[in-house]
Formats: structure tokens, C-alpha cells, sequence
């Protein structure tokens, strides 16, 4: 049976996981890897189950460890291509690692069926669909600010609906937060 916890989640750092059978997957690593590690050896999973990391988008709350820990580590990278792309540009992916863009289609990840959806926010942000072994859908969304159609279709018949709804432009732009 598949599950979904989340590691962390706040202003200071995001991250969640989706388990089933043997394998998980990691949305966002938004502390350290070392807090993440501590997680994940807490939960009993050793690193080589991670069949691989979703990114929602690339601010810091949600990309903190990953560095650190692609330098360990390589399993795949999935993300929105101009998320990949500021990965990119920052030297966090090393030469050589498996970063797939998801966009318009699902990809099968270790088998988990992922679909990319646009969130919005103010860098390119996407949430996702998963499709686990067991054929349940989950749905998972960080810094949702505003529920859009495509938001809500991409929700739309989840067995489970994880979101994070922190990310207010209004607070942003005027503060204080």
C-alpha cells in the first residue's frame, strides 16, 4: 500500500515522500542532507530505495540539501524544464546525473507514474500527479497561492491531496511575513 509523509515543510525548508513496496520518492529537499538523511533513517529507508527527486521549483526552501546530496547520490532529477534549467545554471546537478523535464506527459519513475502540472508562484512551480504501483492516485502541490482550473483537474479524483499553501504575493510584496 503506498503512502505519503512529509519529512519537513515550512518557510524553512519542504520536503515529502511517497512510499510503496520498496521504492519512494522524494518531492523537494529543502534542508540540509543531512536532516534529510536523518529523516529518511528514522522512517527505516536506506538512500537506495529513492527511485528518484521531484522539484517543485527552484527556491531555496525547497532545494537546500540537494546539492550536497547529488554530490553522494545520483538518482534521477525530475522537474519543469526552467526549473531544471536554474539547477543547471547554479552547478547544483552534477555532470553526467539523470534530469528529466516533465512536462506534458507522465513519465514512468521506478513505477511511479508522474505527470508535471503548473502551479502558480512567482518562478516557474509545478505540482504533481502520482500514479503509484498499486494504480491510487496522489496529488501534491507546495506554495499553491491560487487554486487554478489545472490545478484542480490535476487534484480532481486523488485518493490523496497533499498541499502547501504558504506562498501569499499580497504578504510578499507588502510584508510583513
Amino acid at each position: 500500500m503506498a503512502s505519503f509523509t512529509t519529512l519537513y515543510s515550512g518557510s524553512s525548508g519542504n520536503c515529502g515522500l511517497v512510499l510503496s513496496g520498496g521504492g519512494y520518492l522524494l518531492i523537494d529537499m529543502g534542508k540540509s542532507c543531512r536532516t534529510t538523511l536523518g529523516a529518511l533513517k528514522g522512517l527505516g529507508l536506506a538512500v537506495g530505495d529513492c527511485r528518484g527527486i521531484l522539484i517543485t521549483h527552484e527556491h531555496i526552501d525547497h532545494i537546500a540539501g540537494l546539492k550536497v546530496f547529488l554530490r553522494h547520490y545520483s538518482p534521477p532529477v525530475y522537474a519543469g524544464a526552467a526549473t531544471l534549467d536554474a539547477l543547471e545554471c547554479r552547478g547544483i546537478l552534477p555532470p553526467g546525473l539523470e534530469a528529466v523535464a516533465l512536462e506534458g506527459r507522465t513519465e514512468d519513475v521506478g513505477g511511479f507514474g508522474v505527470t508535471a502540472f503548473p502551479t502558480s508562484h512567482d518562478v516557474p512551480c509545478c505540482g504533481f500527479r502520482i500514479q503509484t504501483p498499486e494504480g491510487r492516485a496522489m496529488a501534491i502541490a507546495t506554495d499553491l497561492g491560487t487554486l487554478t482550473p489545472v490545478v484542480h483537474q490535476h487534484l480532481g479524483g486523488a485518493a490523496l491531496v497533499a498541499l502547501e499553501a504558504n506562498y501569499d504575493l499580497y504578504s510578499l510584496r507588502h510584508g510583513p511575513y
